[in-house]
């Protein structure tokens, strides 16, 4: 065994720009934040090779002194913290002063500066530590240069771990991607192989932002999002979110920034799956670009040497915040902000048009009330009037009826041959005529529109302003069927029923203590908890709504969650997934004769109803194609 004795410098480095860089979107990640740190309006990006031959990025910041050279590539040397004060609210990206002397110890770093109050520029030079580095003259403007060189050229264990070029320049423009979404006012370009990647200018109006995120994001992300804007005390969440039917099979198109600072948190990740819980199709991922600000002081940003992760304050606060916000964002998107303006042309045409009436606005909570659901007003009239005594006919059904056995609308209004023998055939001058007579004109139309007739006992065929809506009845009908029963479960309140015979349960002695610090919030969501050991748990009363559940894997999960997150929502997600099943069953099924009338009741009610767009199990429940589609699908005008 060696004596204890100091590492090298070198040495230390390089085990630093192990945790540091990690590859070339590594490097591209740290010279980006400190060009921003400096205040540039403008950064230029030139890679060749993925990035592992040359990196040179040129900023238009307030420079480096002569003086400072070449301390910057010393480790721990830096300009954005001076005590612990600084520490504790950090405000720019970069603070740890390791990045270039980790990036200079395995390649070969140039960096050229010109202080914005010199009158000359000056060049360090630096070669994977072994050297010395040399300070010269150069000529430059107001601003910085860091060329990096031959990336682990002096480490060759780290070099064969590199992936092709294809790979590592993926990582790499994922890295300006995010730099670009969290700093709308840098104009950002990107060149790889003397090609032009990205040219992003600098943006300040919504347009511009939005037109930014459609090149970063695509354009079909904007026009399938909606904006979220909510402030409440010190907490702000902006941004865009995905429609759920917007919902990708990988997490490759989330985004979420704390004051300014691109993280992957498992907090805000869970807290963003709660809100989609109820509206997302097993196994997909949203899509969502968001930004939180608060207060430096709340959140620690030293927690990881990437700084990737952060650490919040009140952990629960910013859940309890980051959910409810999007929860009600989601909920508020009616078929009227989803109906197309014109045709789908917009998806690639520009974005400055169609983001007007794509992305409505969610103010559910701009004035900071974290309201519960509101019960919602079904059945409202028509424009006319003339619908309204088919919707009561409709809406028996949810008047405290059995929703078992699967019989849909009531019995008897469905099949008492009011239909022709085939409902699907009816011509384009009756639609016209039955649009006009209830609305008066053909231009006041609901944004469903009004039905034109049944397609094999599945869809509903309606014509709107702009042209043709296809609904799924039965998908339709079981959201409108199960938001109306979490009303009524949720004004009735949990109703609790005590067990003839307590369960038993093994917990370690965290989860008991947890248990019993936290025994008033189990029994709100209906559980009642004993400690009788160290180690054991005593389940005395369960939720009505969850008797044939799993209850002690219930309470073991709802542990683990409080545990982890200072909160949790499995009681209300598995009363919920017994209330969809039920909705389900009650639903209106396939194969089941409708009137006109009561599929307009049905349209009718899927514009009062939140989330009307996806059915329980996150799948659409309504598709249109405006006229410009259809000329499209025809070749007319061509």
């Amino acid at each position: 065994m060696n004596r204890i004795q100091l590492l090298s410098p070198r040495l230390s480095n390089q085990i630093a720009a192990g945790e540091v860089v990690e590859r070339p979107a590594s490097v591209v990640k740290e010279l980006l934040e400190n060009s921003i740190d400096a205040g540039s309006t403008r950064v230029d990006i030139d890679v060749e090779q993925g990035g592992v031959k040359l990196i040179r990025i040129r900023d238009d910041g307030r420079g480096v002194v002569k003086e400072d050279l070449a301390l910057a590539l010393s480790r721990h040397a830096t300009s954005k913290i001076l005590e612990l004060d600084d520490l504790e609210a950090v405000a720019t990206l970069g603070f740890r002063g390791e990045a270039l002397a980790s990036i200079s110890s395995v390649s070969r770093l140039t960096m050229s500066s010109r202080h914005q109050d010199s009158d000359e520029g000056w060049q360090v030079s630096v070669e994977g530590q072994d050297m010395t580095p040399q300070v010269k003259p150069t000529a430059h403007n107001v601003g910085t240069t860091v060329e990096v060189r031959d990336l682990f050229f002096n480490t060759p264990a780290r070099r064969k771990f590199l992936r092709k070029e294809k790979t590592e320049f993926g990582h790499l423009e994922e890295v300006v991607k995010r730099i670009a979404l969290s700093r709308f006012d840098v104009g950002i370009s990107l060149k790889h192989n003397q090609r032009i990647i990205h040219s992003l200018r600098p943006a300040s109006s919504e347009q511009e932002k939005a037109r930014r995120v459609a090149g970063v994001c695509g354009p079909a992300f904007i026009q399938n999002s909606v904006t979220v804007n909510v402030e409440v005390g010190e907490l702000k969440l902006w941004g865009w979110v995905g429609l759920p039917t917007f919902s990708r099979s990988q997490s490759d198109l989330q985004y979420f920034f704390v004051n300014g600072r691109v993280i992957r948190d498992k907090l805000v990740a869970h807290a963003i799956r709660q809100a989609y819980r109820d509206v997302l199709y097993s196994g997909r991922h949203p899509a969502f670009v968001l930004y939180l600000e608060l207060d430096p002081a709340t959140v620690d940003v030293n927690v990881h040497p990437t700084k990737h992760e952060v650490r919040f304050r009140d952990s629960r606060m910013v859940h309890d915040f980051l959910f409810r916000s999007l929860h009600r964002a989601l909920a508020e998107v009616t078929p009227d902000d989803q109906k197309p303006t014109a045709s789908s042309d917009s998806l690639t045409g520009s974005v400055e048009n169609s983001y007007a009436s794509a992305t409505p606005q969610a103010s559910g909570l701009s004035a900071g009330v974290f309201a519960g659901q509101n019960a919602m007003s079904f059945n409202a009239p028509s424009p006319a009037g003339q619908v309204q005594e088919h919707m009561a006919v409709y809406g028996d059904l949810h008047q405290g009826a059995s929703y078992q056995g699967g019989q849909g609308l009531p019995g008897g209004s469905l099949s008492d041959g009011r239909l022709a023998a085939n409902p699907g055939v009816v011509s384009s001058s009756v639609a016209r005529q039955e649009i006009t007579e209830l609305t008066g004109s053909d231009k006041d139309v609901p944004p469903l529109g009004y039905a034109v007739a049944q397609l094999h006992g599945v869809y509903i065929l309606a014509q709107n302003s702009e042209g043709m809506v296809v609904v799924d009845m039965h998908a339709a009908h079981e959201r409108i069927t199960y938001e109306r029963m979490k009303v009524a479960y949720n004004e009735q309140g949990i109703q609790a029923q005590p067990l003839l015979v307590p369960i038993s349960m093994a917990v370690s002695s965290k989860e008991a203590d947890c248990a019993e610090q936290n025994e008033e919030v189990f029994k709100s969501f209906g559980i009642t908890l004993e400690r009788i050991g160290p180690e054991t748990l005593a389940i005395r009363q369960v939720p009505v709504l969850l008797r044939n559940a799993k209850i002690e894997q219930l309470v073991s999960d709802v542990l683990s969650d409080v545990i982890e997150y200072g909160i949790s929502d499995r009681i209300a997600a598995q009363a919920n997934e017994v209330l969809a099943t039920m909705a389900c069953h009650g639903a209106v099924r396939a194969n089941r004769q409708l009137t006109i009338p009561e599929m307009n009741a049905l349209l009718r009610d899927m514009e009062a109803t939140e989330r009307s767009g996806q059915c329980n199990h996150g799948r659409p429940t309504w598709t249109s194609l405006s006229m410009g589609d259809l000329d499209k699908l025809f070749l007319r005008g061509r």
